[in-house]
């Protein structure tokens, strides 16, 4: 019998694929192609799938197995709504928290984004905002918080690349990671806060925006 330890791996390793998008929404898990991709067995592989449904990753159904599940944009903004008001906590948190080494951080990564948008590097303005938001969640140390976090991006994952296809949307979220950045660097919490909140409001906005463009449901 596989260990805790394969488990883990096993689950790290599928949640990261999902996340980089090798499975697409809807897109079955075969147990058989997961046992030999993961070299794990078949117990390992099937309480995997079960984890990974309880983080609204994937989709157990009775007589059909596990696939990737569908957000529609519809529950991809109430997820971002929730994200909105815990990110917030999270960027507070982070102002009270933050050292001089790890303010110097967030501004390098602050200055990456401006020359990738400047650039046009799109894809590695994606990566970089993920990092940059990374750095804040790990600089307030809030464990719960950064826990529901990366469950709620995971389910957003489709939407994410959608969202970083429209025109301009990098150089409208661009001035606002700064405004957070400089807030955090100031030790101001409540700057932060209200700096996160409005950028997680306008990621609603263009997520309603799409709907409204007739993309993907």
């Amino acid at each position: 019998m596989a260990t805790e330890r394969d488990r883990g791996h096993v689950r790290d390793d599928l949640r990261e694929a999902i996340l980089r998008g090798d499975y697409l929404p809807g897109e079955r898990l075969v147990e058989a192609q997961l046992i030999e991709e993961f070299s794990a067995s078949r117990f390992t592989v099937r309480a995997v799938l079960q984890d990974l449904a309880a983080e609204g990753l994937v989709r157990m159904e009775r007589n059909r197995g596990a696939h990737v599940r569908k957000v529609s944009l519809d529950e991809a903004v109430e997820i971002t709504e929730v994200r909105m008001v815990v990110e917030g906590l999270i960027a507070a948190r982070a102002a009270e928290r933050v050292t001089p080494s790890q303010a110097d951080d967030l501004s390098e990564i602050a200055a990456r984004m401006r020359e990738a948008v400047e650039a046009g590097e799109h894809r590695q303005y994606s990566d970089l905002n993920q990092r940059l938001h990374s750095t804040i969640r790990e600089i307030s140390g809030h464990q719960t918080a950064d826990r529901i976090v990366q469950t709620l991006r995971g389910q957003l994952v489709r939407h994410q690349f959608t969202l970083s296809l429209l025109p301009g949307r990098p150089q409208v979220s661009l001035p606002q990671h700064e405004r957070v950045v400089a807030a955090i660097r100031s030790r101001d919490p409540k700057a932060a806060e209200d700096a996160m909140r409005e950028h997680i409001a306008s990621v609603i906005d263009a997520l309603r925006s799409i709907e409204s463009l007739g993309g993907p449901a």
